[in-house]
């Protein structure tokens, strides 16, 4: 019998590699036991959970299971439920999420690893198409970081572009540490009508277009921002609905993940093959704060794994519908 409470705890103390691939392992053997569709999907492979020693012996579920099956291992009642944005007429994922406390112990440690204490900063939040719908989690993470923050400047924006640049200007002549963090569409909207030499702003983008533009290359959206904002860089947030942690990307699309999540590449002719660093390929990844849930997804994104085991998003399988976060064409 393994116990949640004792796996989480170990969780919380990832340290290293070795940390991570011992836990992760639990984590399987735990999922295979009280998750009754990813139990169904490792037996239909014909996989002996007692020959699974390290991560490239574990079994991903579809990430397309989460549109069609209540993927959990709890026998509770959801605590709150998110789902994606979809397409017009499509099937939704679905996510219950057992712990709202988990979900915020996740993004905290994910955001926090990466660029320190949350109430350091002002964070701006423009994501007109999450806020327009119910059940996002990004929106959940923007209200409690601003919650978090220490400075009564955070909030959320719509399409109130005027206000939004008012802040910037002030937050600059305050020399305020401050996120916009936005959705591509509505960035470019302002990037297109305001200018503001900001260089220590950091935009965040999080999502692609949600078919409100067509999709540009990274490289040329980019261009636009450091034009607009004054800025060198675009950083980016890789997350979605059927996950808890997040990456992030300091820029140029290279993307870095904390302790609890990591990042394999399969073959995309052999699905149970992984691929070594360096070759492209569909992305797994592994979110051990997922343990209520499915902590191994295979998804429809496209990528690589670096020697130092970041990361880039290449595309997305062509068959694939288009939803989630960072769907830019790269």
């Amino acid at each position: 019998m393994y116990n949640s409470h004792k796996i989480i705890e170990k969780i919380n103390s990832i340290e290293n590699n070795k940390d991570f691939e011992k836990v992760a392992i639990e984590v399987f053997n735990y999922q295979y036991q009280y998750n009754s569709i990813y139990k169904k999907w490792v037996d239909y492979l014909n996989i002996n959970t007692k020959e699974v020693n390290n991560i490239n012996d574990i079994p991903y579920i579809p990430v397309s299971l989460f549109k069609t099956h209540k993927i959990k291992s709890y026998s509770q009642e959801a605590e709150i439920i998110f789902s994606s944005s979809g397409t017009t007429g499509g099937n939704t994922s679905k996510h219950y999420v057992k712990s709202i406390d988990m979900y915020q112990r996740a993004y905290i440690k994910s955001f926090e690893e990466y660029y320190g204490p949350i109430e350091e900063y002002t964070f701006l939040a423009l994501l007109p198409s999450y806020m327009e719908r119910e059940g996002s989690s990004l929106i959940m993470m923007a209200e409690d970081l601003i919650k978090r923050s220490n400075y009564a400047d955070s909030g959320f924006y719509l399409y109130n572009y005027d206000e939004l640049y008012k802040k910037l200007t002030e937050l600059k002549a305050k020399k305020r540490k401050t996120i916009l963090l936005g959705v591509s569409f509505a960035i470019l909207e302002f990037a297109e009508n305001y200018t503001i030499n900001f260089p220590d702003l950091i935009v965040m983008e999080t999502g692609g277009m949600k078919g409100r533009r067509k999709e540009v290359l990274r490289e040329e959206l980019h261009s636009i921002y450091n034009n607009a904002f004054g800025t060198k860089s675009i950083h980016s947030e890789y997350g979605m609905t059927e996950l808890l942690s997040q990456a992030y990307s300091k820029g140029n699309g290279i993307f870095y993940c904390p302790l609890q999540m990591k990042i394999l590449i399969r073959d995309t002719n052999d699905p149970l093959s992984i691929q070594p660093k360096g070759k492209s390929g569909g992305i797994n990844i592994i979110d051990l704060y997922n343990i209520h849930s499915c902590s191994f997804i295979a998804t429809q994104d496209l990528g690589k794994v670096l020697e130092d085991g970041s990361f880039e998003i290449l595309g997305r399988f062509d068959n694939s519908d288009i939803r989630g976060c960072n769907l830019l064409i790269l």
